[in-house]
């Protein structure tokens, strides 16, 4: 018993011996942040689509609309096409 409790302590602990190789470098401070980076981004994602079954028609959409609205105030900034109001 006192065999495998040493075991398994250099197992989780490299520093008591035999398993410095199962040790993971820590990468450089920035690979580190962009691996931070695409992870939040990743989980913005993931919160805005949470419940959306097709999130690139959800933006298509939303990029369509915003065209849509883009046209609409260059239109109606030009003066042509827009309601005119008469009072009288």
């Amino acid at each position: 018993m006192t065999r495998r409790l040493n075991k398994s302590m250099g197992i989780c602990m490299p520093c008591f011996g035999g398993a410095a190789d199962d040790v993971v470098p820590t990468p450089d401070p920035e690979t580190r942040r962009r691996q931070l980076a695409e992870a939040a981004e990743k989980r913005q994602k993931e919160t805005n689509y949470r419940g959306v079954k097709n999130p690139e028609a959800v933006e298509r959409k939303k990029k369509k609309q915003e065209e849509i609205e883009k046209q609409a105030m260059t239109t109606s900034s030009s003066g042509g096409g827009g309601l005119r109001w008469q009072v009288g």
